[in-house]
């Protein structure tokens, strides 16, 4: 196999990036959690609009984590690692698709914003990956740990009559806590304090603001 250049990985990457933002990623074909359930009543203007908030936050989510998990797969020491990197990111896909599925069912769009979630995370990402492979792994268990608290208070604030969102959610909650796992599993070192309830919880809080609104 022709081993690939920095300029190689480099167009790969944007590559990557474009299908991400822009197009429709390859997923690994699990089934939409949400196929064949409706609202128990009907959405009304306010509960939908509130529903693609969240959504298109969580849609928001995956993208950054997409670059998240391909900066880290960029820079890790073992092989292992980069593997079960792009392995969780093709998981991730996913999801992806689940939440822009359920925006356009719900009239809406994703972030303007999502090139800055993507290439932002990516840069973290990347960082990570040049530190160390336990502090990587750490990151990612972090992130996921944070992203399962998330996905919890949506759950409690989407409407009671839309099931379709809770279903989706409680699947991609599945997923996350597996990620965390298996990241700690792998050799995860727990993150400096200040990085854990400082900077990474800043960090979501601006993007979720940002993303609910454009």
């Amino acid at each position: 196999m022709r081993s690939l250049s920095a300029l190689d990985r480099l167009i790969n990457e944007v590559d990557q990036s474009l299908r991400t933002v822009f197009a429709t990623p390859p997923t690994t074909e699990r089934p939409y959690p949400a196929e064949n359930i409706t609202e128990s009543t009907p959405l009304s203007n306010d509960e939908r609009k509130l529903a693609a908030s969240l959504m298109r936050i969580n849609h928001a989510g995956e993208v950054s984590a997409q670059g998240l998990y391909r900066g880290q797969a960029i820079t890790a020491k073992r092989e292992d690692i980069r593997e079960q990197m792009e392995r969780s990111a093709a998981e991730e896909n996913d999801h992806l698709y689940w939440c822009e599925k359920r925006i356009r069912e719900l009239d809406s769009h994703k972030s303007f914003l999502n090139p800055v979630w993507y290439w932002g995370s990516f840069s973290i990402g990347a960082l990570a990956g040049m530190v160390g492979d336990k502090w990587s792994l750490g990151f990612v268990k972090e992130t996921e740990d944070q992203v399962v608290r998330h996905l919890d208070s949506h759950i409690t604030r989407l409407p009671a009559n839309d099931l379709p969102d809770m279903a989706i959610l409680q699947k991609m909650k599945e997923d996350e806590q597996h990620h965390g796992d298996i990241a700690v599993q792998a050799g995860g070192a727990k993150l400096p304090w200040p990085i854990r309830k400082i900077s990474m919880p800043l960090t979501s809080k601006i993007m979720t603001a940002l993303s609910a609104r454009i």
